[in-house]
């Protein structure tokens, strides 16, 4: 009985061990194969299941927003959390809308790049921010129907081209 109970626990402890490894290896793989653009290894789970989804491409990072501010040019930023119910409300009705529009929508993920948070005051995921010549012009938070967001669009964005 006792040599029959070891070896059901040897078992459930190496199946354990090869879930590990198996999910290790699936992050690995996402993180190096796929569309990494955080310029890090170290990613949040949340992160990794929408690598590969199309609403949140054209991710960029914190320092290249910078880069772009310092150079006096325009951009338009969705900043969100991959876990925040609001912003997986907000994603759906923002991106395919931007994209429609022909606004090159860039995305920065809070979840990864926590002094976002203050670097750009956000209070609160989801916020859309217009820069232009480097600066703020306009601001958008929390979820909006998606009138608003086209009427912020039609305002602040496509007024410049």
């Amino acid at each position: 009985m006792h040599k029959k109970m070891l070896v059901i626990i040897g078992t459930i402890a190496l199946l354990f061990l090869a879930l590990f490894i198996v999910n290790q290896y699936k992050t690995k793989q996402a993180i190096d194969g796929g569309n990494n653009s955080y310029e890090k290894n170290d990613l949040n789970h949340s992160t990794i299941k929408q690598m590969d989804d199309p609403l949140y491409q054209n991710q960029i990072t914190p320092n290249t927003l910078n880069q772009v501010l310092d150079k006096k040019e325009s951009m338009t930023v969705y900043f969100y959390k991959p876990d925040c119910s609001y912003c997986l409300e907000t994603t759906p009705i923002l991106v395919p809308l931007a994209e429609e529009l022909n606004i090159d929508l860039k995305k920065i993920n809070l979840s990864e790049f926590k002094k976002g948070w203050d670097s750009y005051q956000i209070e609160g995921t989801p916020t859309l921010i217009h820069y232009e010549n480097g600066k703020e012009v306009a601001r958008i938070e929390g979820y909006n129907e998606e009138s608003v967001f086209r009427d912020f669009f039609e305002e602040h964005v496509l007024k410049e081209k």
